[in-house]
């Protein structure tokens, strides 16, 4: 079966787990996703079968687009709900407050990730460690915030949405938000992601692979059989002669190849589509 769908991931179960459920349910071996949720997140989970499990790094996924809801004052290490430690009370601001510091996260932004993420440390993932109650240390990373948006503000609840560039962790924005307005702590309550670039939930419909690709089309003018048996194509063939990565559609079949140093090479051999 070779099948391209966005699912939705419910919270409380992690994106393995949810696949299972997903194989089970379409009766096939060989499937993965996109673009891991954490158990406590849910939401779009871009889903392949088949040999489109191939095709994840030439989708558009970006922006990624979350609402999370930030609980100001909770003091968490996951930086969400399920390691509370203690809960603040506050006063409450006032909403241009919280305007102003969401519109403060746009642009380019350095950070710490959480210490409760996927990231390796000699091998190990970072949540394993951090479980152990080991220490350990991680490099700050960079992200891009595209556009933020004040959903409600509900003290000590303020719910926003976030366009972000993919890698972008949504728990240390909750925390940077909470900083920026003056307090030490703040958990999220709740995260969804909404899309992945062009891709929204829309009850598991199969997509057409040839739209999702985020990748040029070539055209391949020479012996249709060269394509249709993986042979070596000629760069003097092809419409687009500049060196990058392509895709050429062949009718119930597309081919994905790369083009460097005026050498035509398959990145991927023949998928049916």
């Amino acid at each position: 079966m070779n099948r391209l769908f966005v699912a939705y991931k419910p919270s409380g179960v992690s994106s393995n787990f949810f696949l299972t459920k997903l194989k089970r349910k379409y009766k096939t071996k060989k499937a993965g996703f996109s673009g891991t949720l954490d158990p406590f997140a849910k939401g779009v989970l871009i889903i392949g079968m088949g040999s489109y499990t191939k095709l994840f790094r030439f989708l558009n996924k970006t922006p990624k687009v979350y609402r999370a809801t930030l609980w100001l004052g909770a003091k968490s290490d996951s930086l969400d709900t399920e390691f509370i430690e203690d809960v603040e009370i506050l006063k409450e601001f006032g909403e241009s407050d919280i305007l102003r510091v969401l519109k403060s996260l746009e642009g380019e932004l350095e950070y710490e990730p959480p210490i409760f993420s996927a990231k390796r440390i000699d091998g190990q993932r970072a949540y394993d460690l951090a479980r152990a109650g080991k220490e350990f240390t991680l490099n700050k990373i960079n992200s891009t915030i595209y556009n933020t948006k004040l959903i409600s503000y509900c003290h000590p609840f303020v719910t926003f949405e976030a366009s972000v560039s993919e890698g972008t962790y949504i728990r240390s924005l909750g925390l940077i938000i909470a900083k920026r307005l003056g307090l030490e702590y703040g958990s999220l309550s709740a995260l969804e992601r909404l899309s992945e670039g062009q891709f929204r939930y829309n009850n598991e419909e199969s997509l057409d692979i040839k739209k999702s690709l985020n990748i040029q089309k070539n055209f391949y003018k020479g012996d249709a059989d060269n394509l249709k048996y993986g042979r070596v194509l000629a760069l003097k063939d092809l419409e687009i002669k500049d060196d990058g990565v392509y895709w050429l559609d062949s009718g119930s079949f597309i081919s994905v190849i790369n083009i460097a140093d005026a050498e035509v090479n398959y990145e991927l051999g023949r998928i049916e589509c």
